[in-house]
């Protein structure tokens, strides 16, 4: 198992150099390709809605936003290409199928992020940004789609540009599946880690196996695991804020965390400790549904 393959939906933000670091962290570790995905608005994002419900659109205001689209594009085109040739890694469709790093940029015409989702499906792993206060509509719709219908993990970047990336793995347990599988999904990481902790909350989380017991199956595999369980008034704290401050007292470079299900996140969207490391995390997440 690894990470060979990393799609980067691209949305002009202030995020966007963190989002290429971490991409490009995570390739170097496994001489990964890269696939920078921009989506182009189809014309129905020309259209406004006139009095009594109206939808109507002018060739003024169709030629208004394929100005503004073009723009966009161009400058996130431009972005992509700089940086990873800054870097020395070439831009163009893949000539090799084992390393070293290779990047491409490719464009999809899609109303909305529906595309990310779908496309999300065929790499190993999605890097997008973190949700940060006043960010646009698109980050945030970008990071469920890759989410929730990709089916894949995805990778969380920070709103600081990380200096490292999965030497000092730290696993936010709560005895669920989906953290069951998040595992699963960052074996890649782990296995090649320096240091692994477990971090559990004592009496919090779903009815399941304790962080000794993951532990001791890990360790099975060949991982050396080291365990930390935080006993902490529920009423006062905030269970994800705990595993935050710890990932940062253990030093981490990376969080595995497991997200909410889609039964879930239809009612609730987001909430509790998957909320509160989403918003405030200022490291990278690994987290799969």
């Amino acid at each position: 198992m690894t990470m060979k393959t990393v799609l980067v939906p691209i949305e002009e933000s202030e995020g966007l150099e963190s989002i290429l670091e971490t991409a490009l962290l995570t390739a170097k570790i496994f001489g990964s390709y890269i696939e920078g995905l921009y989506y182009q608005p189809t014309a129905a994002s020309a259209m406004v809605v006139a009095g009594e419900g109206l939808v109507v659109t002018t060739p003024e205001l169709v030629e208004s936003v394929e100005q503004r689209d073009r723009d966009r594009r161009q400058h996130v085109y431009q972005f992509f290409t700089q940086f990873m040739e800054s870097r020395g890694i070439p831009v163009g469709p893949a000539v090799s199928s084992k390393g070293p790093v290779q990047a491409n940029w490719i464009e999809e015409d899609s109303p909305n992020s529906e595309i990310v989702g779908s496309r999300s499906r065929v790499f190993d792993i999605t890097a997008v940004a973190r949700p940060t206060k006043g960010a646009n509509i698109a980050a945030m719709s970008i990071l469920e789609a890759a989410l929730f219908e990709g089916g894949k993990p995805i990778l969380i970047a920070p709103p600081n540009v990380p200096d490292q990336l999965g030497k000092n793995i730290a696993i936010a347990w709560n005895g669920s599946t989906e953290t069951a599988r998040t595992i699963a999904f960052s074996m890649p990481f782990i296995n090649r880690a320096k240091r692994v902790t477990i971090i559990t909350i004592e009496d919090f989380g779903v009815p399941g196996p304790s962080a000794d017991e993951l532990a001791r199956q890990m360790e099975r595999n060949g991982i050396e695991i080291e365990t930390d369980t935080k006993h902490v008034d529920r009423s006062k704290e905030s269970p994800g804020k705990v595993f935050l401050d710890e990932a940062e007292e253990i030093g981490a470079d990376l969080l595995v965390k497991g997200a909410y299900t889609q039964s879930r996140i239809r009612q609730m969207i987001f909430g509790g400790a998957t909320d509160y490391i989403l918003w405030n995390s200022q490291i990278p997440v690994l987290m799969a549904n």
